[in-house]
């Protein structure tokens, strides 16, 4: 069972779309009221995609607030996945309506964020509550940017593989090369 907060204000933060090849990385940023106990939030990675968006409408009335932020392929190759998943999620922090009392990261990564205390959490989705929430929402609203992506490019099958590096996505990069969606300073192609 995920951990419940018992105290006020404390955000979760989590980001989608690390590992892909193509599209922005995305994260979310949750502040659930005391004591809130949703049974059936888990990392967003354990769930279908029903269980994930039968789960975002609750998680976005329940929550006290919430934020989702996209940081795009050309900042990612500009300053790095990492730094651009943190950097989402801070931004995602200050979208926040609500100031956090404490800071809860999925991860073993961020940098301190307008001298709020945090702490970093391995597998923090699969811990609490509004971690498991943030991932939830990182990944289901960067699943329907990359839907929505494949529309203009059917080729790269988005739709389906949401830019992840899939056998198929590399192979439509190699029989049509790369998009502006692309992330240039990833490996697209085994060497």
């Amino acid at each position: 069972m995920l951990k419940i907060q018992y105290a006020q204000n404390i955000a979760g933060t989590d980001e989608a779309g690390r590992g892909c090849l193509a599209g922005p990385v995305t994260a979310a940023a949750v502040i659930f009221p005391k004591y809130l106990n949703l049974p059936e939030l888990n990392d967003s990675k354990k769930l279908t995609e029903k269980q994930r968006y039968y789960l975002r409408p609750k998680i976005e009335k329940l929550a006290v607030s919430f934020a989702v932020i996209h940081v795009f392929q050309e900042e990612i190759d500009e300053i790095n996945i990492l730094n651009a998943s943190i950097k989402a999620m801070q931004l995602a922090l200050e979208k926040l309506s609500v100031q956090p009392s404490f800071i809860l990261i999925d991860g073993n990564h961020f940098k301190p964020y307008n001298d709020i205390p945090y702490e970093c959490v391995i597998k923090g989705d699969e811990k609490y509550q509004n971690i498991a929430a943030a991932s939830i929402l990182a990944k289901t609203y960067r699943d329907e940017f990359m839907i929505n992506l494949d529309l203009k490019f059917p080729k790269y099958s988005w739709k389906k593989n949401k830019g992840y590096p899939t056998k198929e996505h590399r192979e439509a990069i190699k029989n049509n090369g790369v998009t502006c969606h692309h992330r240039k300073s990833f490996q697209l192609l085994p060497s």
